[in-house]
C-alpha cells in the first residue's frame, strides 16, 4: 500500500461527474491520486484484479450503467479484497433521506454515503465531507489491513503451535494394547478435561513421567509448561529456593532474582517424580500451595498467587510410608484426588513386542544403523522374562542388542545384552564359599552380598544411571546405597 498517497480507484459513467471528483480532490493531489476511471462494474472489478493492492478508496457513483451496481458491486468488491473502502455518492434527488437505502449500502460494506449538487455542477455537495470521508476511508483500510496481517500472523503462530503439541503427543505417545494400556489411555483422556491433582503409583520404569506428560498435552493447559521436579535429586537445603524461588539480596548469595519451579509452571503444570522422597518440611509447604495456591518467595513479603495443576508419581507405598509417619496424610489425601496405577512391565507382555519393535527402530535410527532381525528363540526370551527395570530396562536392552551391529539377533545376543550369558543368574556373580567352620551371621553375609552384587552391576555398566535402571531404582538412591556399601 503506498504511503505517501491515497490511491483512488473512481467509478462513474459521466464525464461531468468525473470532473466534479477531479476539481474537490485538486487541493488534495499531495495526498491523494486518482489512479483509475472506470465507467461500469465489470470494469470495476477487472481493474481493482488487474492492480491488486493498489488502490485504498473507491468512490462510486450508486447508479452506474452495466446492470451490476449499489450493493450488488460493493459485495463484489469486498470478496476482493475486504479491506478496500467504497465512498458512495448519488443525485441528490434519490433517496436522499431514506434510512433503508443507507443502511443497506453500510451493510453492504460501504464506509459513507454522499451525493452530487444538482445546481452546482462543479462541486460535490458536501465537499469537506467528502474529503474527510476519503481520509477516514484510507486510515481504516491500514487499520484493516494491520489486522489482518495479525490474523494471519496469529493463525501462523497457532498452527505452529499446534504442530509442535502435536510432536510432543507423538513423541510421548503411550504404546500397547494391553487391556491395561487401554484403561490408562482411557483415564489419561478423562483426566486431561479436568484440572484435579493426579497422583501416578508405579515400579521404577514403568513410564510414570510420560503418562504425566499425556495429561498435559491433552489438556486445556498444553501451550503452557510442564515442569518436572525430580524430589529425589533436590538436596534438603534447597528445595524451599528451587520450588519456590528468591527475591534479589534475600541471603548472601542472592545475586539476582530466582523464579521457581512453581513460578515456571504457572497456568501450566508441574510434576512431582518420586513425590515420596519428599522431606516432611517441604510436603508442609507443598500442601499450603494446594490448599490456596500461594508460594511464599524467600524475601517476599506479600504471597504469589500461581495457578498450576499438581500431578505426581511415586514408586513407593505412600501408605506405608503415612504410617511410619514419613509422609504426610492430609498431603497424600490433596495429590491423590485422581490416581493411574501402571502395570509393571512383566503383567502386560501383549505390549512387550510393539515397544520392542519401537525402541529398535528408534535406536537404528539414531544410530544409523539397519535393523537386524530378531529369532523366534530370542523373541520368546525376551517376552518370557521378568523386567524388573520394566520398560525404561527394555530399551536400554534394545539399544545394546542394536549397537552389536549384527544382522541377526539370537538367544546368544540377548543374553549378553541382559548380562547373563553363561553367568548363572547374577551374570558371573558367584556366593562365597563358607566353611562349615565359619559361618558368619547372616547379616555380614547379606552385606557382602549386597556389595559384590552392586559392584558386579556397576563394572559392567557405562554410567551409574545405567546401573542404578539395572537395579530398577532411582539415581540417587542408588549414590546412597553405594555409600552405604563402601563403593564411594
Amino acid at each position: 500500500m503506498n504511503k505517501q498517497k491515497i490511491n483512488i480507484l473512481v467509478v462513474e459513467d459521466e464525464e461531468f461527474d468525473v470532473q466534479r471528483i477531479q476539481v474537490a480532490l485538486l487541493p488534495y493531489k499531495k495526498i491523494m491520486c486518482i489512479k483509475d476511471i472506470v465507467s461500469s462494474g465489470k470494469d470495476t472489478l477487472k481493474s481493482i484484479n488487474n492492480n491488486k493492492h493498489l488502490f485504498d478508496v473507491i468512490i462510486l457513483d450508486y447508479q452506474i450503467s452495466g446492470g451490476l451496481q449499489g450493493e450488488e458491486l460493493i459485495e463484489q468488491i469486498k470478496k476482493i479484497d475486504k479491506t478496500l473502502q467504497v465512498i458512495v455518492i448519488t443525485k441528490m434527488t434519490i433517496n436522499q433521506s431514506d434510512l433503508e437505502f443507507a443502511t443497506n449500502l453500510i451493510e453492504s460494506g460501504a464506509f459513507w454515503f454522499g451525493t452530487k449538487n444538482p445546481t452546482d455542477l462543479d462541486y460535490i455537495y458536501q465537499p469537506t465531507d467528502f474529503i474527510l470521508a476519503i481520509k477516514n476511508a484510507y486510515e481504516k483500510r491500514k487499520l484493516e489491513i494491520e489486522k489482518e496481517i495479525l490474523r494471519k500472523e496469529h493463525r501462523i503462530s497457532q498452527s505452529k503451535l499446534e504442530n509442535n503439541i502435536q510432536k510432543m503427543i507423538n513423541r510421548y505417545f503411550l504404546i500397547g494394547e494391553s487391556s491395561s494400556m487401554k484403561s490408562i489411555k482411557h483415564s489419561i483422556k478423562s483426566y486431561a478435561t479436568t484440572d484435579a491433582n493426579v497422583l501416578i503409583f508405579g515400579e521404577s520404569g514403568t513410564g510414570k513421567e510420560l503418562v504425566a506428560r499425556n495429561i498435559h498435552y491433552c489438556s486445556q493447559r498444553k501451550f503452557e509448561n510442564i515442569i518436572t521436579v525430580n524430589c529425589s535429586a533436590i538436596p534438603n537445603e534447597l528445595i524451599e529456593s528451587e520450588l519456590f524461588g528468591y527475591e534479589k539480596g534475600a541471603f548472601t548469595d542472592a545475586k539476582e532474582e530466582k523464579a521457581g519451579l512453581f513460578e515456571q509452571a504457572n497456568n501450566g503444570t508441574i510434576f512431582f517424580d518420586e513425590v515420596g522422597e519428599l522431606p516432611l518440611l517441604a510436603q508442609a509447604k507443598l500442601l499450603r500451595v494446594l490448599e490456596c495456591g500461594e508460594i511464599d518467595k524467600i524475601g517476599r513479603k506479600k504471597s504469589y498467587i500461581v495457578n498450576v495443576r499438581v500431578i505426581a508419581a511415586t514408586n513407593k507405598n505412600i501408605e506405608m510410608l503415612m504410617r511410619e509417619g514419613q509422609f504426610r496424610e492430609d498431603l497424600f489425601y490433596r495429590l491423590n484426588i485422581l490416581n493411574i496405577q501402571l502395570p509393571p512391565l512383566r503383567e502386560r507382555k501383549k505390549d512387550l513386542y510393539p515397544l520392542l519393535q519401537n525402541f529398535m527402530e528408534k535406536s537404528c535410527n539414531e544410530f544409523h544403523i539397519y535393523t537386524p532381525v530378531l529369532n523366534d528363540e530370542a523373541l520368546e526370551f525376551l517376552t518370557n522374562f521378568h523386567w524388573p527395570g520394566n520398560v525404561r530396562q527394555l530399551k536400554n536392552v534394545v539399544q545394546r542388542l542394536v549397537l552389536m551391529d549384527v544382522n541377526s539377533i539370537g538367544i546368544d545376543e540377548v543374553e549378553a545384552a541382559l548380562g547373563i550369558k553363561n553367568q548363572g543368574a547374577f551374570g558371573g556373580y558367584t556366593l562365597p564359599i563358607y566353611s562349615k567352620d565359619e559361618v558368619p551371621h547372616l547379616r555380614d553375609a547379606e552385606l557382602e552380598f549386597r556389595k559384590r552384587f552392586v559392584q558386579f552391576v556397576r563394572n559392567n555398566s557405562r554410567t551409574d544411571t545405567d546401573a542404578a535402571n539395572k537395579l530398577g531404582i532411582a539415581r540417587s538412591n542408588f549414590h546412597r546405597l553405594c555409600k552405604e556399601l563402601g563403593l564411594k
